[in-house]
């Protein structure tokens, strides 16, 4: 017995794949905002991190003296306004009975009011002095994971060549990944939104136009299906392709920025399109033919025309139709004429085509 598998019809859904890189939802990187020597380290590296919670400390000590400078010039500006305000209280009934000049209390005015700009420019001086020192308190921006530390307790951070970035929090709970797709493969997806996008309105449960799967460096599928960020704005003249961004859900936490994934991409979906097994082709100097059954169980080569390979499928675009019998395994065992006693099996493609 020759197994042997009919002709069917199937909506055929087409993937491409892409490499991509994995970042996380947020990727923000934690800076030393001031000079000076790491005081000290209060995470360990690797971790979960919550928002606010302390970092780095960075030697206040610098920053210390620099804010008890400005607080001495507050107070110095004060006695200025105060004696200025005085003064000027004094001119103001002399001026009424004319003891002073005009000229005189109008420069008694001006005094005041240059005392009081700098008593304002000596508060924004020390606001600003309060702030740098608030800067050696390096705390967490977000929740997320914390990385490997770019400093040492003792080394001097904040200015190049020494560690001006100290580290970087990702949040992972999703995470995104960015690929490229050639002109071609873009307009081709496009055109596919455009030709579904009534479909995708309609549909009872809301989807994304765009499948996307994602596979892990080791074969594996990731468990959670993404969807399309964005799609950049220009083309690449360089390279002739265009950035795209996608998230997937990552509440496990398996998927860490900074690796490699493929990213699968439904481009179109071939509607009532015949697919048969690899395995049923032979091909003889380009051309291409499958061992058919007739009516009578007579083995006969049909020439065929091939479409696109699907995982270990080929799509027919012509040769065959629906109904057909077509030899599964033995091709090597038979031959045009040769009567045989055909054994109707199922084949099951590892595609999603089934």
């Amino acid at each position: 017995m020759i197994p042997v598998v009919e002709v069917k019809a199937n909506d055929v859904p087409l993937y491409r794949q892409f490499v991509g890189q994995v970042y996380g939802l947020k990727d923000i990187p934690i800076r030393a905002r001031v000079e000076g020597y790491l005081l000290d380290i209060h995470f360990k590296e690797g971790q979960s991190v919550k928002k606010d919670q302390l970092l780095y400390s960075i030697d206040p000590e610098p920053l210390l003296a620099e804010l008890s400078s400005q607080q001495a010039k507050v107070a110095e500006a004060k006695t200025k306004l105060a004696n200025a305000e005085n003064q000027l209280k004094r001119y103001e009934p002399l001026a009424e009975i004319n003891a002073v000049s005009k000229s005189d209390l109008d420069f008694a005015k001006a005094q005041r009011d240059a005392a009081l700009a700098s008593l304002n420019a000596a508060k924004g001086n020390l606001r600003s002095s309060q702030i740098q020192l608030s800067y050696c308190k390096i705390k967490s921006p977000i929740n997320g994971f914390i990385g490997k530390t770019n400093a040492r307790v003792g080394e001097f951070v904040g200015r190049d060549p020494n560690p001006v970035i100290l580290n970087t929090i990702s949040k992972i709970d999703t995470v995104r990944v960015q690929f490229f797709l050639t002109e071609a493969e873009y307009l081709q997806v496009a055109r596919y939104i455009r030709d579904h996008k009534n479909q995708f309105k309609s549909d009872s449960v809301k989807r994304d136009p765009v499948e996307l799967g994602l596979i892990l460096s080791d074969g594996s599928v990731h468990p959670y299906k993404g969807k399309v960020d964005f799609v950049n704005r220009e083309v690449d003249a360089t390279t002739g392709a265009i950035l795209v961004q996608a998230s997937f859900p990552n509440p496990d936490r398996i998927i860490r920025p900074g690796q490699f994934a493929r990213v699968k991409v439904k481009m179109e979906e071939k509607k009532n399109t015949i697919a048969i097994p690899q395995r049923c082709v032979t091909e003889m100097q380009g051309q291409f033919s499958v061992m058919m059954v007739t009516d009578s169980s007579t083995v006969q080569s049909v020439p065929i025309k091939l479409g696109e390979k699907v995982s270990d499928l080929w799509l027919v675009e012509s040769g065959l139709k629906i109904g057909d019998q077509i030899v599964l395994e033995g091709l090597q065992k038979v031959r045009s004429g040769m009567k045989i006693q055909p054994d109707t099996t199922v084949f099951n493609s590892v595609s999603s085509v089934e």
